[in-house]
C-alpha cells in the first residue's frame, strides 16, 4: 500500500501573487517558492472566497463558504464541532498540528448574532475546543498582530503556556514550525502541519509592512504593478518592504522543506503555499482589501506533490474551497462533496467552474462575480457590519463595479452605470444572482446603477483607483 503523504500547508497573510517570481516578479524575492513551482503546479487564477482574514481562513479550514460556516466577518469564531481539514485527516490516521496566526477563536464586535456570546482570546491562549481539531501540536495566537510586533511578542503552546518570540517574527514562527515538524516526524504516522505567517500583512498599529532590518533597500527598484501605477495609496513606502518581507517568508519556507528532507519525508509530501487574500495598498478604499478587485481577491497558489505535475501552470478558476477536498483526496479519503473540487482532477475535465463567487463583508455586505473575462460586483445599500448590521446577506444589491478584463486587465476603468455597457452589465448581474442562489440558497435582486453614473477611469494620482 502506498504511504499516505505528509501534508505541509504554508499560508501567508495579505500577499499579492506579483510578489513571487513564478508569478512575474523580476526581483529575487522567492527562489525557494520558484523552485517549488518548478516541481509542482502554479495556479494562475486562484481566488479567495472573502478578502478578509477570518472568513477566508474559516473557508480554508472547513471547505465551506463564510456565510455557510457562520464566519462571514472577522470576530466570529469557528463553530464548535465544525468539520475541518484537521478533523477529517485525523479520521484518516493523520496527526495534526498548527503554528502561527489562527484568527478563528474569538466572538467579538459591536453586535453579535443571537447564537453567539462574547468570547475574547485575542490576547489569551486559545482553548483546545476552539482550535479547529488540531490536537497533536499547537503553538499559536488568535490575533498574532495584537500579541506581537515585528521583533517581539508571544504565542501560546499546547498547554496554554506562553512562548516568547525571539528575533524577526517570520523567523520566530518558522523556528516553532520546524520544531513542531520535527516532533510530528518522530511518529511513523502521516501528519498535517499548517503554518500561518502574519506577514506580509502590515502592522496594524503602524499602517506599514515591517521588513527585516536592513533588507528593504535591495527591493526599491521594483516595477510598479499596473493597478498601482499613477495612484497614491501607500504602496510607495510599503511595496519594497513587502517584497523584502516575502523574501524572508521564502527563506523560511526553505527551512521547512529542508526539515522535511532531513526526515526523509519530502519526496512524497503534499506541499501547498497560498495566502488568505491580497492587498491593494489603500488604492481602492481606505484600507487594504475588502474589495472586488484582483488586488484584493487574487492569491498565489502553488501545489507540489502526488497528483501535481512538475512545471505545470493551470488557468482554472480555483478558490480556497478547493484546498480541503485536495488534501482529503491526497490522504486517500473520499471527496467530501463540498463546494470545492480536488485540484488533482484532470485538467481536461470540461465541467470545471467558469466563475467564482466572492463574498465581501465588514465595510459592506457585498458580492462579486469573477469570470475569466469580467469582474462584476454589487453591495447592499447602507449596510455596514462594522456599525452593527448583523445580516450576512441581503435581498437586494446595487451594482458598484464592472470591469472588462480583456481591455482593462488592471481594472482601472469602472463600467458601472455606463449606458453603452448596459447589456453586458445586466448579463453579469443575472449571472451573479444565479450564483448567489446556487451557493447561498436565495436569489437576490441586483439593480444596475442608473445610466450617467459611470465612474470612468481613476484620475492619475488619486488615492482610489476605484
Amino acid at each position: 500500500m502506498t504511504r499516505q503523504p505528509d501534508v505541509l500547508i504554508v499560508l501567508s497573510d495579505q500577499q499579492r501573487p506579483d510578489t513571487i517570481g513564478s508569478y512575474g516578479q523580476a526581483l529575487p524575492t522567492t527562489p525557494v517558492l520558484d523552485s517549488l513551482a518548478d516541481e509542482g503546479t502554479v495556479f494562475d487564477q486562484a481566488f479567495t472566497v472573502q478578502p478578509v482574514c477570518g472568513p477566508a481562513r474559516a473557508s480554508i479550514q472547513t471547505g465551506r463558504v463564510p456565510t455557510e460556516v457562520g464566519c462571514w466577518r472577522n470576530g466570529l469564531a469557528l463553530p464548535a464541532g465544525a468539520e475541518t481539514m484537521a478533523t477529517r485527516l485525523a479520521t484518516l490516521g493523520y496527526r495534526t498540528g498548527y503554528v502561527g496566526k489562527w484568527h478563528l477563536a474569538s466572538d467579538r464586535g459591536p453586535r453579535l448574532p443571537p447564537d453567539r456570546n462574547p468570547a475574547r482570546f485575542e490576547k489569551a491562549p486559545v482553548p483546545p475546543e476552539r482550535r479547529g481539531g488540531y490536537t497533536d501540536t499547537w503553538v499559536a495566537a488568535d490575533a498574532l498582530e495584537l500579541t506581537s510586533g515585528a521583533y517581539r511578542g508571544n504565542v501560546w503552546d499546547e498547554r496554554g503556556e506562553e512562548v516568547a518570540l525571539h528575533g524577526y517574527r517570520v523567523d520566530a514562527i518558522a523556528d516553532l514550525a520546524v520544531d513542531r515538524l520535527d516532533r510530528l516526524a518522530q511518529d511513523d504516522r502521516p501528519f498535517l502541519l499548517f503554518v500561518s505567517f502574519l506577514e506580509p500583512h502590515h502592522q496594524n498599529d503602524r499602517f506599514r509592512t515591517i521588513a527585516p532590518r536592513g533588507t528593504t533597500r535591495a527591493f526599491r527598484d521594483f516595477v510598479v504593478p499596473g493597478d498601482l501605477e499613477g495612484t497614491l495609496g501607500d504602496w510607495r513606502w510599503n511595496y519594497a518592504a513587502t517584497l523584502a518581507t516575502c523574501r524572508s517568508i521564502d527563506s523560511n519556507v526553505g527551512r521547512l522543506l529542508d526539515a522535511l528532507r532531513g526526515h526523509g519525508r519530502f519526496d512524497d509530501a503534499l506541499v501547498i503555499y497560498a495566502s488568505d487574500h491580497g492587498s491593494h495598498f489603500r488604492t481602492r478604499n481606505l484600507e487594504y482589501k475588502r474589495s472586488c478587485h484582483d488586488a484584493s481577491i487574487r492569491i498565489p497558489l502553488i501545489v507540489r506533490g502526488p497528483g501535481f505535475d512538475a512545471g505545470r501552470r493551470s488557468a482554472r478558476l480555483v478558490t480556497h474551497l478547493d484546498l480541503l477536498p485536495t488534501i482529503v483526496t491526497a490522504a486517500g479519503g473520499e471527496n467530501p462533496g463540498l463546494a470545492g473540487r480536488p485540484l488533482q482532477e484532470s485538467e481536461s475535465a470540461d465541467d470545471w467552474r467558469d466563475e467564482v463567487l466572492v463574498q465581501i463583508s465588514e465595510s459592506q455586505i457585498g458580492r462579486a462575480l469573477r469570470t475569466a473575462t469580467h469582474t462584476f460586483s454589487a453591495a447592499a445599500p447602507g449596510w455596514n457590519p462594522l456599525r452593527g448590521h448583523l445580516a450576512p446577506a441581503a435581498d437586494t444589491y446595487v451594482e458598484t463595479h464592472c470591469y472588462d478584463l480583456a481591455s482593462d486587465p488592471y481594472q482601472r476603468h469602472n463600467l458601472s452605470g455606463d449606458r453603452a455597457s448596459k447589456g453586458l452589465r445586466q448579463a453579469l448581474a443575472d449571472r451573479l444572482a444565479d450564483e448567489i442562489a446556487r451557493v447561498e440558497g436565495t436569489r437576490p435582486t441586483i439593480r444596475l446603477q442608473r445610466s450617467g453614473r459611470h465612474r470612468g477611469a481613476a484620475p492619475s494620482g488619486s488615492l482610489r483607483a476605484r
